[in-house]
């Protein structure tokens, strides 16, 4: 019965290999500290992961998001943004302008609008 009883005591290692280690939230200066890190490529991904202690495949992924956003730190280019098609927008503006125009008159001569205005 004693045997039982001791085989079913877990030990403090055995124990802390069981525990799930809790999400843990990096914060921007440290994650950009590892990506470079990563890419200055003078350590592998594992020697990263064992000094930063953080799992290699998430240092490649933020590498990639380093790598990926390196565009955006000087500015997105101007050329980047849509082109505004001056023709359309004059068109609609006469539909629109035209529209209008239209109701009034018929509202004015059905006495709902008054010519006041």
């Amino acid at each position: 019965m004693d045997d039982l009883l001791t085989d079913a005591i877990i030990s403090p290692t055995q124990e802390q290999l069981m525990t799930r280690r809790t999400r843990r939230n990096h914060s921007l200066a440290f994650k950009s500290k590892v990506a470079l890190a990563a890419i200055k490529g003078k350590h592998t991904l594992a020697e990263l992961a064992k000094r930063f202690d953080v799992h290699s495949n998430q240092i490649a992924t933020w590498k990639e998001q380093l790598l990926a956003g390196a565009a955006t730190v000087f500015g997105q280019d101007k050329a980047a943004e849509p082109a505004v098609d001056l023709k359309a927008l004059h068109a609609k503006i006469g539909e629109l302008t035209l529209e209008n125009d239209f109701l009034e008159g018929a509202l004015t001569k059905a006495g709902l609008l008054s010519e006041k205005r």
